[in-house]
């Protein structure tokens, strides 16, 4: 199979689709790799690396997307991008569709593309194991952004996270707790800060609690409206952490809730890969990563985890390897009969949006 490796072209994004490892993999299986001139150089692999694995550097994106049957990438591609796709080719991304524009869609559409969405490829039980590490990773930095929005020089409120003996420390709230709001509590309260998740499943809840001891700073309570209303009130940080696999986030967090918190008060939405779950939410970028509405600071990057694009890279590849060489191995269609868990992440295929989550969300043909 001739796989491409593009660059990537949305704003701030470093990392990339496959590492030189992953080449000489796939090489030794015989498969021919195109990798786009500096593709890996924000992850720190430098052209070098890839030729010594095995791959072709080639100096084009119109020439790594014509030339591939297989394109690995991270992020949704833009029109450029889709209008380089060949002709039914495989494309292995986090496409995050449901939030994008439609004539994305329909141009994915139009040249019958099977568009697999890595943050869709579900096992039995439920869980996303190509979303997994990278939702963990973004959950470790966001303390890290999130004591710098809070301080003066950020236009915060110019609070230390874990505060100090005789001034406690900021209080933080997370909606979801999925694997990053699992990894955010984590991190948070490592920091010394008081910790609520809010969520619908009482199992991820009550899992949480016992994962921490009593008088960590934990507080666990079920998502209803009643008591995001009544939290947002006086968190310090709002992290917004809501999933529907496929799907738009659902509106969690309202304006008129917004409009409650405290002035410099800082809101991370990170559902805003999938459209976002607080109504005043827009993407930003890690060049201007926020902006003020209702006198609370919002963050909004969708790539979050591009700016540590080399732990991103390596944890994206060693979670999504299995499914590469399945496809690539066997092709596409014994792959999709062997793996039901890639078979859920596939998008789009044969002209068709085949992901009924997606489908709903775009107003799109009816899923086969």
């Amino acid at each position: 199979m001739h796989i491409g490796i593009p660059c990537e072209r949305r704003p701030d994004e470093y990392r990339v689709g496959l590492t030189p490892a992953g080449i000489e993999l796939l090489a030794a299986g015989g498969h021919a790799c195109y990798v786009e001139r500096n593709a890996g150089r924000g992850a720190g692999f430098s052209d070098v690396d890839y030729e010594r694995a095995g791959a072709r550097i080639v100096y084009s994106p119109e020439e790594v997307y014509g030339r591939a049957e297989l394109v690995l990438k991270v992020s949704r591609p833009i029109a450029e991008e889709v209008e380089w796709l060949r002709d039914g080719c495989i494309l292995m991304g986090f496409l995050h569709l449901a939030a994008g524009r439609r004539e994305r869609v329909e141009g994915l559409l139009d040249k019958r593309v099977t568009a697999i969405a890595y943050e869709t490829i579900q096992t039995d039980d439920g869980s996303l194991p190509v979303l997994k590490p990278l939702s963990q990773a973004a959950g470790r930095m966001a303390p890290q952004v999130a004591a710098a929005l809070l301080q003066n020089d950020r236009g915060g409120k110019g609070i230390l996270l874990g505060g100090v003996p005789g001034v406690p420390p900021a209080e933080v709230v997370i909606i979801g707790a999925g694997t990053f709001g699992t990894a955010a509590a984590r991190a948070f309260l490592g920091v010394g800060a008081s910790v609520y998740v809010l969520d619908h499943n009482l199992a991820r809840l009550q899992q949480l609690d016992e994962m921490h001891q009593a008088g960590s700073g934990l507080v666990t309570m079920v998502s209803h409206a009643f008591n995001i209303r009544k939290v947002v009130r006086f968190a310090d940080v709002l992290v917004g952490a809501v999933l529907e696999p496929g799907a738009r986030a659902p509106i969690v967090v309202t304006r008129e809730m917004v409009q409650s918190m405290r002035p410099r008060s800082v809101i991370m939405d990170v559902s805003i890969d999938q459209g976002g779950c607080v109504e005043t939410s827009r993407p930003t970028t890690h060049r201007d990563p926020t902006y003020v509405e209702e006198g609370v600071i919002h963050y909004g990057v969708p790539n979050m985890t591009a700016v540590v694009a080399r732990t991103a890279t390596h944890a994206l590849n060693i979670a999504a390897w299995p499914y590469i060489r399945e496809v690539a191995h066997k092709g596409l269609d014994a792959a999709l009969g062997s793996l039901p868990a890639l078979q859920r992440g596939v998008a789009t295929r044969d002209g068709r949006v085949v992901n009924p989550a997606l489908a709903a969300a775009l107003g799109l043909r009816e899923a086969a």
